[in-house]
């Protein structure tokens, strides 16, 4: 578990009773119902692989969700993430993916997906480029991948997010 910041507890696993306040948070991260209801998918799938949280005086701040894809080897999508506004730009999106990942590489993933902003995401080693030669619906330039132990074992081939993506409108 990962600790940054004044009055941020570490990163945990979300627990059953965090799910309220997680999507009440992802309501006032995003704006609209879609993530919350694609994480509320997800977990009722069985497609929450990892999923943590981190508090700030005693309240959910930040949430990650990272879900089994469809790959040519053990690969994760990252999506969503959200970190409630008051606390955002203050370490907490970048504790949560550190966790998030570490706790990947320990349970053997292979490598993660990552549809987002290059800027923010290549800090943690994220990749467009490797990325690229993959076929997914959500391929372009946003869309970036990060081996966690060793070398992909394929450069190549067809991935796809969990069936929970498809009811997205941006699908």
């Amino acid at each position: 578990m990962v600790g940054h910041g004044y009055g941020m507890s570490p990163t945990r696993p979300a627990e059953p009773n965090d799910h309220r306040a997680i999507r009440e948070l992802l309501l006032a991260a995003f704006g609209t119902s879609e993530e919350a209801n694609l994480v509320e998918r997800l977990r009722a799938h069985g497609d929450a692989a990892i999923e943590f949280v981190v508090e700030t005086d005693g309240a959910i701040a930040g949430h990650i969700l990272l879900s089994p894809m469809q790959a040519p080897f053990r690969a994760l999508a990252l999506a969503p993430i959200a970190v409630v506004p008051v606390r955002q730009n203050a370490g907490i999106g970048g504790a949560l993916i550190r966790a998030g990942l570490e706790q990947a590489r320990i349970a053997g993933w292979q490598a993660v997906f990552v549809v987002g902003e290059p800027d923010y995401y290549t800090r943690f080693g994220f990749d467009i480029a490797l990325a690229a030669p993959f076929t997914s619906p959500y391929a372009g330039p946003y869309f970036m991948a990060l081996p966690l132990n060793d070398p992909l074992p394929a450069a190549s081939g067809e991935v796809g997010h969990a069936p929970a993506f498809s009811a997205l409108s941006s699908a």
